[in-house]
């Protein structure tokens, strides 16, 4: 019965190790989007915008900083010294009244009084000469000697900032930062919603001129035998199969070359999107439908609020960090007042200690005079400050304009998109007319040939009209922040 399970449950590792396998070796999945969803997965997965995100996380980081420096601070250290044995001698010159024998103070009186020759014993009583005699007297002690042994000690500081004016504002520019780190990100992600909505656009040009291509190159293939057939029994001349097969050979070139510019737009899109080279694309969304959901008519009349463009709020940020920084140079002229406390642990000591054990105070800081130094900061913020200004009247008057010359480039755009799109049926017509006079013998193969040429022709230019419409309008909601 062991022997049966064992070998059941090595069957089932071994089917699973297959499967396991198999499904190693398949290749990538299809990735299927529309255009919000391409968006959405870029915005996800762009690497760009994940750098921007982790200069928002470290700005957090910055402002945390810069209050944890008006915080509390504790501060530790053990330390160890060693003096190697070493004896500190000195004497004492009062405490308890020492012994001397007789000669000792015959001897210091002699040489008092060969300094002063005039003493006598009563002087040194009343001290006329009685420091230099008591010098002399304990010339005659022994030193005294403290033995200074190995040292340790552990040190815990504790401090605080009580006041400064330049923390306040270290703060409030640090908030700011992170401000212009958010304005940034969202920067960043309005351009990848442009280059991800533009490379969408572009696939489906490209998608839809191939489409257009094939058919054309479809059609005139037929033609191509029609001819063929046409000349063997006499209707037709060589030179109309000459012609029509060297426009068969160019449109096969053209739809070669659309291919792998189509395959090179795919990979533009991928690249925006953050997806591997391999990975399959399928776009849901088709360009006629695009075009009618954008509402390109609307957007001409919309008004244009300048507060909304991230480009006007980085600069209006900026001007704030300015104003900021002109505040904190200012503070360089106030006092800063610190407190502080500090407690020696002694772990091991020498006989000779004068260090305590606690010790408080204040620290007060307070700048007198720099030379101008000081001022000159703050004209020099003061300059930053007058240019931050000045660049964002010049970014007002800039996007204003470009407001107006965007509109114009809609409007013209739009124009231009209707009279290609009539060109279009024109260019159809008359070429399904020579085709069928061609057919019927009444037209030559160069009018054909030609009028197939300018049918392409109106096809591209209708094309380029409707990409010129969805770039003119992308541009407009990029600069109104509507992506």
């Amino acid at each position: 019965m062991r022997d049966l399970l064992n070998k059941c449950l090595f069957s089932v590792l071994l089917i699973a190790g297959m499967l396991l396998r198999v499904t190693a070796q398949e290749p990538a999945g299809e990735l299927v989007l529309n255009l919000q969803e391409a968006v959405e997965h870029a915005l996800t997965y762009n690497k760009s915008l994940k750098n921007a995100r982790l200069e928002v996380e470290r700005s957090d980081k910055g402002i945390w900083e810069a209050i944890a420096q008006g915080l509390p601070q504790i501060d530790g250290a053990l330390d160890y010294m060693t003096y190697f044995n070493y004896e500190l001698e000195f004497r004492f010159g009062s405490g308890e009244a020492p012994s001397f024998t007789p000669e000792q103070y015959q001897s210091a009186y002699t040489e008092t009084q060969a300094i002063f020759p005039a003493i006598t014993p009563n002087d040194i009583l009343t001290h006329q000469a009685g420091n230099y005699y008591d010098g002399v007297l304990q010339s005659y002690l022994p030193p005294t000697t403290i033995l200074l042994s190995d040292q340790s000690t552990a040190k815990f500081k504790l401090s605080q900032l009580i006041f400064s004016g330049q923390y306040i504002v270290g703060v409030q520019t640090a908030k700011l930062a992170k401000r212009i780190s958010e304005q940034n990100l969202e920067f960043n992600e309005l351009n990848i919603k442009e280059s991800v909505i533009n490379a969408y656009y572009l696939v489906l040009i490209t998608e839809e001129s191939l489409d257009i291509l094939e058919k054309n190159l479809e059609n005139l293939e037929e033609t191509q035998k029609l001819t063929q057939t046409m000349f063997k029994t006499g209707m037709a001349e060589q030179t109309d199969v000459d012609q029509i097969r060297i426009t068969v050979n160019q449109l096969a070139n053209s739809r070669n070359a659309l291919r792998r510019n189509l395959e090179l737009n795919y990979n533009m899109l991928r690249f925006q999107l953050g997806v591997e080279a391999g990975v399959d694309i399928r776009l849901t969304d088709k360009l006629e439908s695009l075009y009618a959901g954008m509402q390109t008519e609307s957007a001409l009349t919309t008004p244009f609020t300048i507060e909304n463009n991230v480009s006007y709020q980085m600069v209006k940020t900026q001007e704030e960090i300015n104003k900021k920084l002109v505040d904190l140079e200012q503070w360089n002229y106030a006092p800063t007042l610190a407190g502080f406390y500090n407690y020696n642990a002694k772990i091991k000591t020498t006989n000779f200690d004068m260090n305590p054990n606690h010790l408080a105070g204040l620290s007060l800081s307070v700048p007198i005079f720099s030379s101008g130094m000081r001022k000159a900061r703050v004209d020099q913020a003061r300059i930053d400050y007058d240019m931050a200004r000045l660049n964002r009247s010049i970014l007002e008057d800039q996007l204003t304009l470009q407001e107006k010359q965007l509109k114009y480039n809609l409007q013209s755009s739009l124009e231009n998109f209707f009279t290609q799109k009539e060109n279009v049926e024109v260019a159809r017509n008359v070429y399904d007319s020579y085709r069928r006079k061609f057919e019927q013998g009444m037209a030559s193969s160069l009018d054909l040939t030609q009028a197939n040429g300018n049918y392409l022709d109106a096809e591209s230019n209708y094309l380029s009209a409707i990409m010129e419409v969805m770039n003119a309008k992308l541009k407009l909601d990029k600069l109104m922040n509507t992506l």
